[in-house]
């Protein structure tokens, strides 16, 4: 404890103050690093809630006695309960966002309530449902739908239903998802169509249907399900990893309308039979004429003359001919053409003296591999599709290429900062620590002792000057200065130690006030 007292007062004021601010600097550097390595990592529980939603979650998380932070109009919670969190306050209700839904419906009583007000909280309750299922997402932070009622007029001209989405999003909706939303919002309002749903982003604007968004993606997705079946097969054939499979797709993206009537004039069938018979009779006179002849019950002419009959029948068949009608529509998504190209690696051959050669697979290995790709692709060649199948030496992969993969799933941020707590311990240790130590070892040692002048008959290792006369020490050999008669030494007179010591005193005065400061400093000022 003394040696740390005397080492303390050995400092100068500056130096002490210097070592006190270093202390505390390192002092609290570590603490906040430390606390801030220690913290747990946090993670988003909700952003972009409204002000009230936003302010019952904290109160119920406060409630809970949950650590979060705030930071802006997001909320962050320990990562490891965050998903917990998500779930409790889900079956409380929380966070109450995206407006009223069916609950509007609740308050309606069977009189006072109009046909209109109950059409206008029908509207609203549909609206705020279709809200809280577009907030499930968690990269939506806002939405509003909006949905506009046709008219059904009898005698006058009716509108379809339509609807309008507004998103404000993450990273942007993609077309897909613009896709799903109009889905999503058509299937909850009768009547309403696709194409009458409009999708607006805060950050792209407008997103355009383009066909329903059904080419968006469909041909990467049908490439990548090919690829994914062509890869399966032939990994279980040349082995995982030997085989790189590419697939071009080019997709049908106009719709058409076709319609065909066909009429075959061999197949021919009896549509309806009309059959009419005509008959007749005919009298020939005979002789002359007299009045008995004309008279009606007269005699005269029923010999006279002769009588004729005649019959007619007439047939009528109508036939229909043999009639086909078509009507086929062709909408976008059909495959117009497929390219497949296969990459296969050879065998790998090992000769009788222990090396190993590369060789193509064999022509009918690589016909049979072909007709599994054509089977698995669906590859159909009076379409125009087309099949690539070599089979080639793959090159090794460059050891310096490949990807550090291991180092995910750590915490970058706090090994940073373990990192800067290293250094600033390091800079303090080396730049402040250090020099006040090389300074307090230099205050107790003291001034270095004064060495005799060479050639004093003790050699090259003359011994130093500390101020004490040992025991032994060759008073004989000391040489004279200050005119001493030369061949008298200090042994030949004044036998008394303190006559020789005063003598030594006077004739090295400036040797002697060294030693006295000398003694003074190590002694506290007390001589």
């Amino acid at each position: 404890m003394s040696q740390l007292v005397s080492f303390w007062s050995a400092l100068g004021l500056r130096r002490q103050i210097i070592i006190v601010g270093a202390s505390l600097a390192m002092f609290v550097t570590i603490l906040l690093l430390g606390r801030m390595a220690a913290a747990p990592s946090m993670a988003l529980l909700y952003s972009g809630l409204d002000p009230a939603a936003a302010g019952e979650v904290v109160a119920a998380l406060e409630t809970r006695g949950v650590a979060h932070e705030v930071r802006g109009n997001a909320i962050h919670v320990a990562a490891d309960q965050r998903d917990s969190l998500r779930l409790a306050l889900a079956a409380e209700g929380l966070p109450a966002q995206g407006g009223a839904g069916y609950e509007l419906l609740d308050s309606l009583s069977g009189f006072g309530t109009t046909a209109q007000m109950f059409d206008a909280a029908w509207s609203r309750a549909v609206e705020g449902e279709l809200v809280r299922t577009i907030l499930a997402n968690p990269q939506v932070r806002a939405a509003r739908v909006h949905i506009a009622r046709g008219t059904d007029r009898p005698f006058g001209e009716s509108t379809p239903p339509s609807a309008s989405v507004s998103v404000t999003s993450v990273g942007g909706v993609s077309a897909d998802q613009a896709r799903a939303l109009r889905h999503l919002v058509a299937a909850a309002v009768p009547g309403l169509r696709p194409d009458r749903v409009e999708v607006i982003d805060s950050i792209h604007g407008l997103i355009p249907a383009e066909g329903d968004g059904l080419m968006a993606g469909a041909a990467g997705d049908r490439a990548e399900a090919i690829r994914r079946n062509v890869e399966r097969l032939l990994a279980a054939r040349v082995g995982p990893g030997r085989a790189v499979v590419e697939v071009s797709v080019d997709l049908v993206t106009e719709s058409e309308l076709l319609s065909e009537r066909r009429i075959d004039p061999e197949g021919r069938v009896v549509a309806a039979t009309e059959t009419e018979t005509l008959s007749g009779s005919e009298n020939q006179a005979g002789g002359e004429v007299t009045v008995a002849s004309n008279l009606p019950d007269g005699d005269a002419g029923a010999a006279s003359g002769n009588a004729s009959r005649s019959e007619e029948s007439r047939e009528r068949v109508d036939y229909e001919l043999s009639e086909t009608r078509r009507e086929v529509t062709r909408a976008p998504g059909d495959i117009r053409r497929l390219s497949v190209a296969v990459l296969v690696d050879g065998e790998r051959v090992t000769a009788a003296d222990g090396t190993e050669t590369w060789q193509p697979r064999a022509e009918e290995e690589m016909a049979a591999l072909r007709e599994l790709v054509a089977s698995a692709a669906g590859v159909d060649e009076a379409r125009g599709d087309v099949l690539t199948l070599k089979s080639l030496e793959l090159l090794p992969p460059v050891p310096g290429e490949v990807a550090a993969s291991a180092g995910l799933g750590i915490d970058f941020a706090r090994l940073a900062g373990l990192g800067l707590l290293a250094a600033v311990a390091l800079a303090i240790g080396l730049f402040v620590l250090r020099p006040a130590l090389r300074q307090a070892r230099r205050v107790e040692t003291g001034p270095a002792p004064l060495a005799l002048p060479g050639g004093a008959g003790f050699g090259d290792a003359a011994p130093a000057l500390t101020g004490e006369i040992a025991e032994g020490f060759p008073l004989s050999n000391l040489p004279v200065i200050g005119g001493d008669p030369p061949g008298r030494g200090l042994g030949q007179e004044d036998a008394d130690p303190v006559s020789r010591l005063r003598r030594l005193i006077g004739e090295r005065q400036t040797e002697s006030l060294e030693i006295l400061k000398n003694w003074m400093d190590s002694d506290g000022g007390r001589a």
